[in-house]
């Protein structure tokens, strides 16, 4: 189990998954792309993630990454800073997508996280003209992470 007051939690993580790169990376996009607002990210199965879609979202598939903002008057954070919701990303997706784009695994949840992230600052790829797309791609770049997920999609 992850340290209690991390941003992730890893409720299922393969062996030899470098947790502690995860949590840098985590922790990086906390301070730069959030803002140093708090954001909890959750690293499980295609199961739960296929719950959590059909549950929230009413389509019963896995899917790689979930966003889940936070509710006005949530608790949590610091004054000026309230929390900005909850990512759900699938190490199974994550690992065969990893595998297929050539890059680690630690990689892969990194873009998965910031394409979450940027769905909780309000972006919108499906229907923003390509704006979080854009946002995708210099995130990655300053961050040094292979192509987004967005780029790979086409927004």
């Amino acid at each position: 189990m992850s340290d209690p007051d991390s941003t992730v939690v890893f409720r299922r993580a393969p062996r030899g998954l470098d947790r502690e790169r995860v949590e840098r990376i985590a922790e990086r996009l906390r301070r730069e792309v959030a803002r140093g607002r708090p954001f909890l990210c959750l690293v499980t199965g295609d199961a739960e993630l296929r719950r959590l879609n059909r549950r929230f979202l009413g389509k019963d598939r896995a899917t790689d990454v979930l966003s889940f903002p936070a509710p006005p008057g949530w608790p949590g954070g610091e004054p000026g800073r309230p929390p900005l919701g909850e990512i759900a990303i699938s190490v199974d997706r994550a690992a065969r997508q990893a595998r297929r784009y050539g890059h680690s695994l630690e990689e892969e949840i990194g873009i998965l996280m910031l394409h979450g992230l940027l769905h909780l600052r309000g972006m919108d790829h499906t229907c923003d003209g390509g704006l979080m797309a854009r946002a995708e791609a210099r995130w990655r770049k300053r961050l040094g992470l292979p192509a987004s997920l967005t780029e790979r999609s086409g927004g």
